[in-house]
């Protein structure tokens, strides 16, 4: 999907928690696709330590039911679940629920600053569909969403929203290539934009939800008709 690395490397003798991060922010930016298996020793070669926090890490990720436990032994390790239309569909109830909630309370702090990174990352959202590059447009799609949501101030509603997204984030790489080429979901992201730099918190919640919703309904329906 992608000639770079997924993991960047980090310093040996780093703890188990900055192997869990590098993992989270692979899966969360579509890294890993789903069925796809997750090998320890890979994983502990591309980052450059030792295996035990990278068992230690995965161990996590399976016992919060992003991963699937696979394999066994030292090449083994964890698969990314793949997930049916309801799970999915569940998953997308909770992001609806608490996304616009976070979205409303970002209106509150978004600064010019704050609001300069999120248009960058939908002008490169933009980008990755005109060049077809799967993984960049989905980490530019996380770091949009999550540049809005990083100003809420709700540390535990983000938490919250991360492990929704942690969940279903890998399953939005099979719905590729269909999903990414259609451009009807930027005026929601588009409005989203607008309405944080208005101070509008309605619209930036509605804007959100009508997001979330487009893609409930276009995944859910992709998924109907994917063989498990």
């Amino acid at each position: 999907m992608t000639d770079t690395p997924r993991l960047p490397s980090i310093a040996r003798g780093a703890l188990w928690d900055r192997v869990y991060a590098a993992l989270e922010a692979a899966l969360l930016s579509g890294r890993y696709a789903p069925g796809e298996r997750v090998v320890l020793r890979d994983v502990a070669d591309e980052l450059g330590v030792s295996l035990t926090p990278v068992r230690d890490a995965v161990n996590r990720l399976v016992a919060e039911k992003v991963l699937d436990r696979g394999g066994v032994g030292q090449g083994g390790g964890a698969v990314v679940p793949l997930l049916d239309a309801d799970q999915f569909d569940q998953l997308m109830t909770v992001r609806a629920g608490l996304e616009p909630v976070a979205a409303r309370a970002a209106t509150l702090h978004a600064t010019p600053e704050a609001l300069a990174g999120i248009e960058a990352s939908l002008a490169e959202m933009k980008r990755s569909v005109k060049e077809r590059r799967t993984a960049q447009y989905l980490d530019a799609h996380y770091r949009f969403h999550f540049g809005i949501y990083a100003l809420c101030r709700m540390p535990i509603v983000q938490d919250v929203i991360e492990s929704a997204w942690l969940r279903c984030a890998p399953t939005l790489t099979l719905a590729l290539p269909e999903y990414i080429p259609s451009l009807k979901r930027y005026p929601f992201h588009e409005a989203a934009l607008d309405a944080l730099r208005r101070g509008d918190g309605d619209a930036a919640a509605e804007a959100i939800r009508d997001d979330i919703e487009s893609a409930r309904a276009d995944i859910c329906a992709l998924l109907d008709k994917h063989p498990r």
